[in-house]
Parts: structure tokens; sequence; C-alpha cells
């Protein structure tokens, strides 16, 4: 060991006063919960996707309804530690304005809040490779272009700031894709997807693939795949992409924190 290499106990550095490094806050992801019980696998998945990206970062799971853990008993289980809340969500709506930050706040410490994942360039690029795996052409001339579209198909929320998400999310695939991409919803909001490609195929928009633009697989995503008139994405799961948004939005908002302190 040199001297200016600082000593370790127990396999953890400490400082040259023996003062140990303060673990970082641990990360929360927060997943909406489903029936479907790939979805709960899924989120397994990409948890532990985040673990092998930063081993060293406590990650923990925690669900706002229908799958244990419940959020706040993974919140009441960490105790007093401190934690970043990153909402597997794809945009605003009811569960990131409402219900997360009460069940943030019920726990009765200082508990940060990420944004949703959604809008960002990493979902784009998550997109696009979901596409290409359900068989997206690498290569599209022109003559192929003017015929092809994408509808990004979505949950749904009544609030206008979802759909505001959603449309921004749709432009950074189109310009990726280098044709139209039409957002298009479940429940709650308009188009529907088969509204979409109906106006698609009226504008001689014939080839249209279906993206999926849910964190996991449920009932929604099935719904929204089996309306495809030709190919459709599998949800963007534990892609890589979404592993390293995750983390980006932890260290977001640790920066965020950092910069209010200052």
């Amino acid at each position: 060991m040199t001297a200016s290499t600082p000593p370790r106990t127990s396999g953890r550095l400490v400082s040259p006063l023996g003062g140990r490094r303060p673990a970082p806050p641990a990360l929360v992801l927060v997943a909406h919960g489903s029936r479907d019980p790939r979805a709960l696998t899924t989120v397994r998945a990409l948890m532990a996707r985040v673990r092998e990206l930063r081993p060293a970062l406590p990650v923990h799971l925690g669900h706002i309804e229908l799958n244990e853990p419940l959020l706040p008993g993974t919140l009441a289980a960490l105790g007093s530690a401190p934690a970043v809340l990153v909402p597997l969500l794809l945009g605003r709506g009811y569960h990131v304005k409402q219900d997360i930050p009460e069940m943030a706040a019920a726990a009765s410490r200082g508990i940060r809040t990420a944004p949703p994942l959604g809008p960002h360039p990493l979902l784009a690029e998550a997109l696009h490779a979901r596409l290409l795996e359900a068989g997206w052409p690498a290569e599209t001339d022109d003559t192929a272009r003017r015929s092809t579209a994408v509808v990004l198909a979505a949950a749904g929320s009544r609030d206008p700031d979802s759909a505001t998400d959603t449309a921004h999310t749709a432009r950074l695939l189109s310009a990726r894709l280098g044709v139209p991409v039409v957002p298009a919803y479940a429940s709650a909001a308009s188009p529907t997807v088969p509204e979409a490609l109906r106006a698609l195929a009226a504008r001689g928009r014939h080839s249209v693939a279906v993206a999926s633009y849910f964190t996991a697989p449920g009932r929604f995503a099935t719904q929204c795949a089996q309306a495809a008139p030709w190919i459709a994405s599998a949800p963007l799961g534990a892609h890589e992409a979404m592993a390293g948004l995750v983390l980006h939005r932890y260290d977001e908002s640790l920066s965020t924190r950092s910069a209010e302190a200052a």
C-alpha cells in the first residue's frame, strides 16, 4: 500500500483520518404494478441490470399498487436511510404528480423523487432497438419510407402533460427512424391505436409498426400489439438504455440536490 492510498477496512475505503465514506442514497425503483406476472419478472430484470452497472449502489423496488413490495413498505424497511425514488413511468401524470409524492411524504423523512423516465433520447434508443428486434429494417430507402410509419402505443392519461411527454418521445423516435411516428393510447386519451392506424392508412402509410411504449408487459401492451398490421415491438423492459436512464435520473436528482444546497 502506497502512502497515497487510503486504508481499507472490511473491504470499504476509509479516509486517512479513519472516517468511512458515507454510503450513497438508496435508489428505489417505483413500478406501477400489474396483474400480469411477466411485469414483475421484467422489473426485477431491470433492477438486476441497474445493480450490474452500479454494484456499490443499494437498489430497491416498490410498487404503487397490485404487486409486492408496495412502495410504503419498501420505504418503511429503509428506516432513516436516504433514498432517491426513480419512477419507472414514461411521462407526467397522476401517479407522478400525486401518488408517489404522497407516499414519499408519508415516510416522514427527506426523500428525493426523480422525474419520470420520459421523455429522453435514451427512450428513443431503446424503442429503436426493440423495433429492430421485431423486424424493422436496418436500412430503408426513400420509396419504402413513403409508405412506412410507426404508432407509438402508450397507456394513456387524462393529464395533458402526459400526452405532451409522449408526443415529445414520438418526435425523438421519428427523427431517428426518418418516418412519421404517431402517438396513440390504450385508454383515457385519443387517438386509440386502431384510430391511428386507420388515419395512417388513409395517408397511404400501409407498412405501419406498433412500438410498445410500456416499461413491462401487461394487458394494455398486449392489446396494442394485437392491433398491429405489420410488426409490434416488445415493451422496453430491461434494455440497457433503460438501465442507463434509471441511473441518469438518479444522478440527476442528486446533482440537483447538491446545487440547491450550494
